[in-house]
């Protein structure tokens, strides 16, 4: 050993000074006292202080009841011990606004592309496609056409003198005329 190396002093080391205990969040914060006893009695199994049958028996539980909510708790830990992602993510807000965005982008080629269609279909001469006909609706069934005997009857009404009957006009009575 060389007498040009020196080791600096314990107190002049940077970080946390000796004996504090640092700034730790309350792990329990936002926990019922069920889940808390239900973590405690896992962490004691796991650390080996308690076999998992008496914690089973502290917590009530049967013991494959009580395997099943430690395996739970183990993918839990395991969850939230990835990696997050740096920065913030994205809002709905802003997802939205990016859909809506995307979405106007897509309409705007697809009209350009029908456009692009069109002029193609001149340039060799083929006629442009018949308009679509209007028979019956997606579902298959041809739409009914609703009877006008209600505006018939109130234009019945509008038109009556105040003291005269009104005259009743039924579906029959307009097909007739």
């Amino acid at each position: 050993m060389t007498a040009s190396t020196t080791q600096t002093p314990r107190s002049a080391r940077p970080g946390r000074p000796k004996g504090s205990v640092g700034t730790q969040r309350n792990l329990g914060e936002g926990a019922s006292a069920e889940a808390k006893r239900l973590a405690t009695a896992i962490l004691e199994v796991l650390a080996g202080a308690r076999t998992p049958t008496e914690a089973a028996a502290t917590l009530g539980l049967s013991l494959p009841r009580y395997y099943v909510l430690e395996d739970r708790a183990l993918h839990g830990m395991l969850v939230a011990c990835e990696p997050r992602s740096s920065g913030r993510g994205p809002s709905p807000e802003s997802a939205l606004a990016a859909l809506r965005r995307e979405c106007e982008q897509l309409r705007r080629d697809c009209t350009r592309q029908q456009a692009l269609v069109r002029a193609a279909q001149r340039t060799i001469g083929l006629a442009p496609p018949p308009p679509p006909p209007r028979g019956p609706q997606p579902n298959g069934k041809k739409r009914r056409r609703r009877t006008t005997a209600r505006a018939l009857r109130a234009a019945a009404r509008l038109q009556e003198e105040p003291g005269t009957p009104a005259v009743t006009v039924t579906a029959a009575a307009t097909e007739s005329a």
